[in-house]
């Protein structure tokens, strides 16, 4: 079942962040070391992947299913957006726009992109570029209007320069015309992709050792934050995409795996650029990224379950 896969996938990638933990902990990689990582991943790794998921035969059906699952991405993002202004109140004090910014967007690329590719490999990451493509789309306008306080909706034409959306732009171009490079190419591409999740948790375990771990265990909105993010809300996404059997289970499951990912890593970048409080959006990517070792496995085994029962 898909959620065991998940539950093994979770465990292997928990293995993997405790590495880059030593890492960090005994010096073999250093804070500039694991940001230079972070970038080569971002720009190099992941556009990588993404591209290579699209050198396939062209299919109709893969096709209405991409379709399907940018409009089942902008759904899912647009309705936790919405659910996250009534269940994260704004109030004096407290750090509310980190906290929204948190339980809607997830790391969808650094641990989206292994645990979708570990259940459907190269069809999930396909159809995982679509909700790729819609969270870049929301993150630089409404997820940087929402940290920074400002509205500058010039971040959006950024986005279309950035590698990620370029290599889905040229995978498309690739997969609708048919096209596929050299074996030789493929292959040397090949390597690089396989090195995609060992290095994105290594990364995530580098970050995680610079928190303060005590500190954060004695913050309680840290606690809510994570439970908004990783049950409550793919929790009540979850029904909607249980009704939604006529759609393929591969499409449904893509999107709810990647919304249920622990919160994005770019929130501390973002917090860092405008000068909010980038310690706290550390500790809460770090407390979700390790919880969701147990609650992606929950959720996507109560969606399950809802799909039988529905």
């Amino acid at each position: 079942m898909v959620s065991d896969i998940i539950f093994g996938q979770t465990l292997i990638m928990l293995i993997l962040i405790a590495v880059g933990v030593v890492c960090a902990k005994t010096g073999l990689i250093s804070e500039a070391s694991n940001k230079d990582l972070s970038k080569f991943m971002l720009q190099v790794v992941n556009p990588v992947v993404i591209f290579m998921s699209y050198q396939k035969p062209y299919k109709a059906e893969l096709a209405r299913n991409l379709l399907l699952t940018f409009v089942l991405s902008a759904g899912a993002l647009a309705a936790v957006i919405v659910l996250s202004y009534f269940l994260v109140r704004k109030k004096e004090g407290r750090q509310f726009e980190i906290e929204r910014f948190s339980a809607v967007y997830s790391n969808c690329g650094f641990m989206g992109i292994p645990l979708v590719n570990a259940i459907y490999h190269d069809e999930g990451v396909f159809y995982l570029t679509a909700f790729i493509t819609v969270f870049n789309l929301i993150v630089w306008t409404h997820g940087v209007i929402l940290i920074s306080g400002q509205k500058d909706f010039r971040q959006v034409i950024k986005v279309f320069y950035s590698p990620t959306i370029i290599s889905i732009l040229l995978g498309l171009l690739t997969f609708f015309l048919n096209l596929r490079l050299p074996e030789t190419m493929l292959s040397a591409l090949g390597f690089i992709k396989e090195v995609n999740t060992p290095m994105a948790m290594i990364v995530s375990g580098v970050t995680i050792a610079a928190t303060n771990v005590p500190k954060m265990l004695k913050n309680l909105r840290v606690y809510y934050v994570c439970l908004l993010k990783l049950i409550v809300l793919p929790l009540i996404l979850a029904v909607p995409l249980a009704l939604l059997t006529g759609i393929d289970e591969k499409v449904r499951m893509t999107v709810l795996v990647a919304a249920a990912a622990p919160p994005a890593a770019m929130c501390t970048l973002l917090s860092i650029r405008y000068g909010k409080n980038s310690v706290y959006a550390s500790e809460i990517f770090t407390a979700g990224t390790i919880f969701s070792v147990g609650s992606l496995p929950l959720v996507v085994k109560a969606t399950e379950y809802l799909t039988k029962i529905l």
